[in-house]
């Protein structure tokens, strides 16, 4: 063996499969690495609830002999993957950073995204924080506490999978599930520089059905698109659990990812056509990676899809969602809730069906307008975020003026409303070296296309920004 084993923890699960497939290294070895620096990530950032070393280890040790026999399970075989703490995984607790829930159980079933990770001889590592119920934008809870950014771990991570995006920036695990119901996985993974995916609604299935609704979705976080694509291929699996489930994908993420951009009809708008603060670090970056497109053939326009801002009717549905997830809660198990969600329960108990009805309306013209402008552009390009990671333990920045997380991250929770894929591509970093994101928005159904011009902006150079400090 030629590589050193702390080594095979910075490997994407492309490299590392490659490996186990030429014999360089086995999964015991690269399992081994990346526990030690879940280790490291945990102290640094507290990015994990759970890690389970002996079950990991057993697990890649059933692997190595899949590989040496010739016979992986499946695409994944051996890979080490992290699962953030609202997904249900057989065997483990899923606590959703709520005091309110009994760690006990008993937990009998998987996800079904976490299924097909098992089936294809996925190695878990353990779960990743989350704020309770993943209701905001940030990753802090009243069970679990603050989950730090892994280049400044006095910032905070994102969220609501921040655990699971410092866990994949720092090297615990090349792949990691998420969950995005207004950013989820986008925000973090844009503050802590890495790649994530929300694919088109009811692409990965989803069990059991979010309070949140359709709002909510469950998505790849990786270190580059290449891999997202590869886990793409496993969690896109059908389950019949999922009532809304899409069906089979039209052929392979993996393939699709190699494909040109020269010739695809970009719209880059840098606010939205909204009044939105975008940093000026972050204002550069983003229009860089644009030209990248450009200097690749796409065909680019500075344009703005003609939208309304939708925060309201997304919150009408979010905090309708988040009253849901409590209403079986009596008031001395309420009173151990985040205060903050506490507050937004309240605000949606009060909203009538006509509110929640009126918001839906908000919605489809919403998703209708996004059809009609994705008949004149392939892709729409954003910033993931108007600004880089701010102070750790709060929902707002420090004299922001924001009221709610959705004040300071426009750019996500409609695509949420409109279920298109949307998938965020690190594009630079601000004078404090922080982290910075593009976003790439496709037409509903789009996802291979937006995987393959975030693959495009990674073979060119565009999301090679200075690695996290060792932790």
């Amino acid at each position: 063996m030629t590589t050193e084993p702390t080594d095979l923890a910075d490997l994407t699960a492309t490299a590392l499969t490659a490996g186990y497939a030429a014999g360089a290294f086995s999964p015991v070895e690269a399992t081994r690495a990346v526990l030690e620096r879940a280790e490291a990530a945990q102290a640094a950032t507290n990015c994990f609830t759970r890690i389970d070393a002996d079950e990991a280890l057993s697990a890649a040790k059933e692997s190595a002999e899949r590989w040496r026999a010739g016979a992986p399970a499946g695409p994944v075989d051996g890979v080490p993957v992290t699962v953030k703490d609202l997904i249900l995984t057989r065997g483990t607790p899923t606590l959703r950073g709520s005091r309110t829930v009994r760690a006990d159980g008993p937990w009998e079933e998987d996800a079904p995204s976490v299924a097909r990770l098992r089936e294809s001889g996925a190695v878990f590592l353990g779960k990743t924080t989350t704020p309770e119920f993943g209701w905001k934008g940030v990753t802090d809870s009243p069970r679990h506490g603050v989950t730090g950014n892994p280049y400044a771990p006095g910032r905070t991570s994102g969220g609501s999978s921040g655990g699971s995006a410092a866990a994949v920036a720092l090297g615990a695990g090349p792949l990691s599930l998420g969950t995005d119901g207004g950013g989820s996985v986008r925000i973090p993974a844009s503050f802590c520089g890495i790649f994530a995916l929300k694919a088109t609604y009811g692409r990965v299935p989803l069990y059991p059905a979010s309070p949140f609704g359709t709002l909510a979705h469950v998505g790849p976080m990786t270190r580059d698109a290449a891999d997202a694509a590869l886990m793409m291929d496993v969690i896109s699996g059908a389950d019949w659990r999922d009532w809304s489930q899409l069906g089979p994908a039209a052929g392979s993420f993996r393939a699709a990812v190699a494909g040109e951009v020269a010739g695809l009809r970009v719209a880059f708008s840098p606010s939205l056509g909204w009044d939105v603060a975008v940093a000026p670090e972050v204002a550069a970056a983003v229009r860089g990676a644009v030209e990248t497109l450009a200097g690749l053939g796409a065909h680019v326009e500075e344009t703005d899809p003609g939208i309304a801002d939708p925060v309201e009717a997304f919150h009408t549905l979010w905090f309708s969602g988040a009253a849901r997830v409590v209403q079986p809660l009596d008031d001395d198990r309420r009173a151990l809730l985040d205060p903050g969600l506490r507050e937004i329960c309240e605000q949606g108990a009060r909203y009538s069906a006509l509110d929640y009805l009126a918001a839906v309306d908000t919605r489809m013209a919403l998703g209708q307008a996004m059809g009609r402008f994705h008949r004149t552009y392939d892709l729409l390009v954003t910033p993931t975020e108007p600004i880089t990671a701010f102070e750790g333990g709060v929902e707002v920045p420090s004299g922001s003026g924001h009221t709610r997380w959705t004040g300071w991250t426009p750019f996500t929770y409609p695509f949420n409303l409109t279920q298109q894929p949307a998938a965020t591509v690190p594009c630079g970093v601000d004078g404090a070296g922080l982290p910075i994101g593009v976003q790439l928005v496709g037409a509903r159904h789009a996802d291979a296309l937006v995987l393959r011009a975030a693959h495009a902006l990674y073979e060119a150079g565009t999301a090679g920004i200075p690695a996290p400090p060792a932790p």
